[in-house]
């Protein structure tokens, strides 16, 4: 299946290039280009795409609103570029309905796997942004648990601790030692129990309730290069 995707930039030549590397795939293909979130929009309304890459600053509709409007309206998941690795960003993306966060100077591999992951109904965010994420959730030391966390079973807290810590479901399932669709099976109880939408409004929810104290592991790991942006498969 050919995955179907808008590119939205208001550098023509940012804008240009990022839809040649994913036009160059024979699995992507590039179904408009915008210069600003309103033409994005519009796009998505009317071509129905996959995927939706957006720059965060743009004129008339910025990235985020775009995202919010895309989000409200469609299945079209969104990932969103930027050269600026601020909280604020990635706080507003991901508030705003983002599958994705990526900075601009992702690598080529990289900006085509995000893609297809997100494509995949999957989520990611690069690792300096993951871990920007992170450090601002444990910058005030450890938090009370919260009752929220009341409705899962002790061992779907495991598994979404584990997701917090940025574990594949295969890693998952060597860290409990139980098979891949128990683990799938964990995961969906607990977005569906938390009302989450996907694995990086996991990871938001287990620092903010205090389930990650701090000093715990970043998404990734923390030691070494992560071998992929993504915080795992759902």
């Amino acid at each position: 299946m050919t995955i179907r995707v808008v590119v939205a930039d208001d550098q023509e030549l940012v804008r240009s290039g990022f839809a040649m590397i994913l036009d160059a795939q024979p699995d992507i293909e590039v179904v408009a280009e915008a210069g600003d979130g309103a033409e994005a929009v519009e796009a998505v309304r009317r071509l129905a795409p996959d995927v939706a890459l957006l720059d965060i600053r743009m004129p008339r509709t910025d990235g985020i609103e775009a995202c919010r409007a895309i989000s409200a309206e469609s299945g079209c998941r969104t990932v969103m570029l930027t050269t600026f690795d601020t909280d604020a960003y990635v706080y507003e993306a991901l508030h705003a309905g983002a599958s994705g966060f990526l900075l601009k100077d992702v690598r080529r591999d990289d900006l085509v796997h995000a893609v297809r992951v997100v494509a995949a109904g999957d989520s990611l965010l690069a690792p300096s942004v993951a871990r920007r994420l992170v450090e601002q959730y444990t910058a005030g030391g450890p938090r009370r648990s919260d009752p929220r966390l009341d409705v899962l079973t002790g061992r779907e807290r495991e598994t979404l601790l584990l997701l917090a810590r940025g574990l594949s479901n295969a890693e998952i399932a060597a860290e409990l030692v139980v098979s891949d669709h128990t683990v799938k099976t964990h995961v969906g109880n607990v977005l569906a129990k938390l009302g989450l939408r996907d694995r990086i409004q996991a990871v938001i929810c287990a620092y903010e309730t205090g389930l990650v104290a701090a000093g715990s592991p970043p998404p990734g790991g923390g030691a070494g290069p992560a071998p992929s942006p993504g915080l795992g498969r759902n």
